[in-house]
């Protein structure tokens, strides 16, 4: 998907070529990296490019779970220590984690294709999630477009995260990733 999304007119085929533009973005930054290269945290934060690629699709999977089944219980906290939803742990690769944001980016679009109305109400149906007020309700609209945005800003993150590792930047890895002829990029 080169540099931009594609100027689609269909509201649906849109939202899903912007959220497949910025998860593309998350994957071309691990692009070539080895598995001690994607678990590395080279800037300030704790955030690392393998974390990145698995958090966002984590992310997206539950809010796509929660299109499909309205339970609002996919946003709390599981068993599982938080934290390594940011990060590659035991015998966990980023071969791993790709196929696996592939895989969540294959399911949202088929449950996106299916919704009859993308501005249906998805009322939240569990209490207790302290970050979701009651009575609050959602759209399948809302979700995509709030997807975007949360992608679209680990996005930005995983540039950081790569230029910081060895200088690359997203044109080189968008090239590199998508199979461009070679060009000089200045």
């Amino acid at each position: 998907m080169p540099g931009l999304a594609a100027p689609v007119i269909e509201e649906r085929a849109c939202l899903l070529d912007y959220l497949a533009q910025q998860r593309n973005g998350i994957r071309y930054a691990a692009h070539g990296l080895t598995d001690e290269q994607a678990m590395a945290s080279p800037s300030v934060s704790d955030l690392s490019l393998g974390g990145l690629v698995k958090h966002a699709a984590l992310v997206e999977q539950a809010w796509v779970s929660f299109i499909e089944n309205g339970d609002s219980a996919v946003f709390l906290p599981g068993d599982d220590d938080w934290a390594d939803g940011f990060r590659l742990v035991d015998g966990e690769t980023l071969e791993d984690v790709v196929a696996f944001s592939t895989d969540v980016a294959n399911h949202t679009e088929k449950i996106v294709a299916d919704v009859p109305d993308l501005g249906a109400p998805l009322p939240a149906t569990q209490p207790g999630v302290p970050w979701i007020p009651a009575g609050l309700v959602w759209s399948p609209r809302w979700v995509l477009l709030h997807l975007i945005e949360e992608t679209a800003r680990h996005a930005g993150h995983a540039d950081i995260v790569r230029e910081s590792l060895d200088g690359a930047t997203c044109w080189t890895l968008m090239a590199a990733a998508e199979g461009w002829p070679e060009q000089a990029w200045e």
